[in-house]
């Protein structure tokens, strides 16, 4: 298996005019994705929390949290977005993937559509 980066559009909000391209390592096990503090903050998205992280080799690290709009090929949505710092890779996780509607095919690393699903109960009366 390989890494895959993509490029999205990243916006302070759906109707934001200004907006950056950001090649993200898609890191479909991590929650939450994450962007430089500098281009997040440039683009006018502010952090709301602080959350303590764990890194693989068990040291904890606190970063502020916020929400950033996201674009991939024409589909947007909004998601929570960790405020990097100097060593931090951006990485798109789980929870923007699903605001996109995306999953990933790790054979091919490509984006496809997500089947869409609702439920429902109908009550016939």
């Amino acid at each position: 298996m390989g890494l895959t980066h993509k490029p999205l559009l990243v916006k302070e909000s759906r109707r934001a005019k200004e907006s950056k391209e950001i090649k993200f390592l898609i890191d479909s096990g991590a929650i939450h994705s994450l962007a430089q503090r500098q281009d997040l903050e440039q683009l006018g998205i502010e952090s709301y929390k602080e959350v303590k992280f764990v890194l693989a080799d068990g040291t904890t690290v606190v970063r502020k949290v916020g929400d950033a709009y996201f674009e991939y090929n024409g589909n947007g949505g909004a998601a929570p977005v960790i405020f990097g710092e100097d060593g931090d890779e951006p990485l798109l996780g789980a929870t923007t993937l699903e605001s996109l509607g995306l999953v990933l095919n790790p054979l091919n690393r490509e984006l496809y559509p997500m089947r869409m699903m609702l439920a429902r109960t109908d009550f016939a009366g």
